[in-house]
């Protein structure tokens, strides 16, 4: 993992979902509503997995999830899932009767402005494609991007439009693109209406860019989901799933930067369906969403993982699929 990405969940405790060893695995095709299958973001386990991935692959099996979607930070041709190669983790993975619909990817260089090099985006095209994942997931805009205030238009645009050309080289790797939110996304823009989201909505092709919509981090800045998926019904075909605690449970300001002393007690997570969201409302929409994958995830855990992502599982399989 990014060293100073590991460095800022450490001490905001949380933010975001992944940059670390290499993803991968199967195709996966979409699961026909009403016949969705539960999966889980990696990320949640980073710590158990980097100790034993096979115990860990193991226990996320027996807690009740049928699909992973892993985490990535290109490192190089050398590259492995903790330890294991491609083909070792795709065995785990069919050992326990798991599939991978999709992959968070880096792709920090190739979505800032003013650099914009595409040589970690091909790589990871390259291995994604190989693996035979669905979708690759672009799980946090540029590092640059995640404090500056006001937020910058232009940076927004051009990641737009890298995100288009990106969606472009997926297609033809027979992959597909998505972009994971987070709060800073949702950010006003300097005229007051729009958000920086907005714009990846609105200047990103809907044939070429899909959405993985953190419910989280969305009602977190403030926005109600179902808004969104009506805005731009089909455009979200993965969710993050995962609760805001009771202990915190007031959106951010909409003008917090990432300074861990304004926000860190104001982020709290808690298992799915002991805290304040509202899933049952969300989960009713799930057919304008186009929703096709949930993952469970949760940045910060305060009790046996295990237990908690067994939580989380069994709410969702018998309250909301």
């Amino acid at each position: 993992m990014n060293n100073s990405r590991r460095s800022f969940i450490q001490q905001v405790a949380l933010m975001t979902a992944g940059l670390a060893l290499p993803s991968s695995i199967f195709s996966c095709k979409p699961i026909k509503a009403g016949g969705r299958k539960l999966g889980i973001q990696l990320y949640t386990l980073r710590d158990q997995l980097a100790k034993d991935v096979r115990g860990t692959i193991a226990r996320v099996a027996q807690a009740g999830y049928e699909q992973v979607e892993t985490f990535y930070g290109y490192n190089g041709p050398d590259s492995t899932f903790w330890g294991l190669t491609t083909e070792q983790f795709k065995a785990l993975l069919q050992e326990h009767n798991l599939t991978t619909p999709s992959g968070h990817y880096q792709l920090n260089d190739y979505l800032t402005k003013g650099n914009g090099n595409d040589e970690a985006l091909k790589a990871q095209i390259a291995i994604a494609a190989a693996a035979g994942q669905e979708y690759l997931t672009v799980p946090v805009p540029p590092l640059y991007l995640w404090d500056k205030y006001p937020v910058p238009v232009d940076d927004y645009k051009f990641m737009a439009a890298q995100l288009n050309k990106a969606g472009e080289l997926c297609k033809q790797s027979k992959l597909k693109l998505a972009y994971h939110n987070h709060f800073w996304e949702f950010r006003r823009l300097p005229d007051g209406k729009s958000s920086a989201y907005d714009i990846l909505l609105n200047e990103t092709d809907p044939a070429l860019v899909h959405f993985e919509l953190d419910l989280f981090w969305a009602e977190k800045a403030g926005q109600d989901p179902v808004k969104l998926f009506e805005k731009a019904p089909g455009r979200f075909p993965m969710w993050h799933v995962k609760d805001i605690s009771k202990a915190a449970p007031s959106p951010l300001p909409d003008t917090v930067g990432i300074d861990i002393n304004k926000i860190q007690n104001d982020i709290k997570f808690a298992e799915v369906g002991t805290g304040t969201i509202d899933f049952k409302a969300i989960f009713a929409q799930a057919k304008t969403a186009g929703v096709q994958y949930y993952f469970v995830e949760q940045d910060q855990i305060t009790i046996d993982p295990f237990v908690s992502i067994k939580e989380s599982a069994d709410y969702i399989k018998k309250n909301l699929l």
